[in-house]
């Protein structure tokens, strides 16, 4: 697999190609559901936007899907590609199934991520869920 370097770490293709240009950078206006995270580790933080389809809410939480979903991170590159990773992950899943997306399958999608940054992987997942449950409680 090809590596690409930023100072002395080597990333994948995929982790650069989202670093530089990540599809779901933004805000959405009027979000149902807003999460924000900050890693313990080295204060990167993400703030996750989502847009629930809600015509399935009666039904219930695990019903209803996710529409559409924005982050702005300030950090690193591995913190930037795994939250536009994670944004990818749960676009037009339920909330129950977006509740399921772990660190690895982000890191799986972007082919892995040097081990001193696999924390920043847990931005997406953790900001996801925090934003779940404040659809919850709203």
């Amino acid at each position: 697999m090809a590596k690409n370097r930023i100072s002395n770490l080597e990333y994948s293709k995929e982790v650069m190609k989202r670093f530089l240009h990540p599809k779901n950078m933004g805000v959405i206006k009027n979000a149902d559901a807003i999460g924000q995270v900050i890693n313990p580790i080295c204060k990167d933080t993400m703030k996750v936007y989502l847009k629930i389809d809600k015509k399935n809410k009666g039904k219930g939480i695990g019903k209803s899907i996710i529409k559409d979903v924005k982050f702005q991170t300030i950090g690193c590159a591995a913190a930037i590609s795994s939250s536009d990773v994670a944004c990818e992950l749960v676009k037009g899943k339920t909330l129950s199934q977006a509740k399921k997306i772990s660190k690895k399958d982000i890191l799986k999608k972007l082919g892995g991520l040097p081990p001193q940054k696999i924390h920043c992987s847990l931005l997406g997942e953790d900001a996801i869920k925090k934003a779940i449950e404040n659809y919850k409680k709203g």
